[in-house]
Formats: C-alpha cells, structure tokens, sequence
C-alpha cells in the first residue's frame, strides 16, 4: 500500500493466465506499481520464486511506476483551472493502474505531468464509454490550464 495517499495500492501482482503446454506450464501475470524500485524488488522476487522451482523466468512487458507528486506546479495550475471552470474544488485521485505518465516519465524523469481525462466507464471492456458532457468540461479545463500555465 501507498505510505504516501491512504487506500492506494502501490504494488501488486496479478495472475492473469495459466497454461497447460504438455510437459510445461505457462503462468503469465502482470506486475504495476508506483514506484519503480518497489517494480524491480517484486520482480526479483519473481525470479528467485521461479529458480527456486527449477524453472525459467521471462518478464513481460508492462509500464513502469510513476509516483505522482502532490507538490507539483502542473498539478496546481490543473486544480486552479478546475475551480475556475466548474465552480468548485477539483477531487484528485490517484489509481493503481497503467498510465502513460509511467512510459512518459522514464524517458523524462524530471517532467512535471499530471494525467487527466473525461469521464470512462467500463474502461477495456467492450462495454466502455465516454461520457459526453465530461468531454466538454475536460476540454475547457484543458484549454483554461494551458492559459494558466502560459501565464505563469
């Protein structure tokens, strides 16, 4: 779990597929967290499990963590922008799942960024959606924080 924002899980793994191949079995998972240390301590530990077993170890792709910074200056343009558009204070929530910030960030490790969107249900599913009128306050957000952040 996250020691810095309550309830996040930081670190997980997740079991996703398990293959019987004759004399072999495969057993595919996926690994994410936050923090990419955490991301390599965990699978080294994989590793060492598997040798342990006599067998082999191949890691799959994934995205690397991204530790999002609650002091950031993009992070407080974005809230600003917010209350300017909607009216009110904006909820800042950070998730455990894969984000572009983490492919973004390992090629730029000293980039400001934040990940913001519409409003999605049912995300990688057939059954996901967008809702349309959080596309439109998504947009002006977007456009008013660019202003704000070009006068700052």
């Amino acid at each position: 779990m996250s020691y810095d924002i309550p309830g996040l899980v930081q670190t997980s793994t997740n079991l996703a597929v398990v293959k019987n191949e004759g004399e072999n079995i495969s057993v595919q998972y996926l690994s994410r967290s936050s923090s990419a240390t955490e991301l390599e301590a965990l699978k080294s530990r994989l590793v060492a499990a598997a040798e342990l077993l006599g067998a082999t170890f191949e890691e799959p792709g994934g995205y690397p963590g991204w530790q999002p910074d609650l002091s950031s200056k993009i992070l407080a343009v974005m809230k600003q922008s917010y209350k300017e558009i909607a009216g009110k204070e904006a909820t800042c929530a950070a998730v455990h799942a894969g984000l572009e910030c983490g492919m973004i960030g390992e090629k730029f490790p000293d980039m400001d960024m934040v990940s913001f969107g519409p409003e999605i249900k049912g995300a990688h599913s057939v059954d996901e959606k967008v809702e349309i009128e959080s596309v439109e306050s998504f947009y002006k957000v977007l456009i008013k924080a660019l202003e704000n952040f070009a006068k700052s």
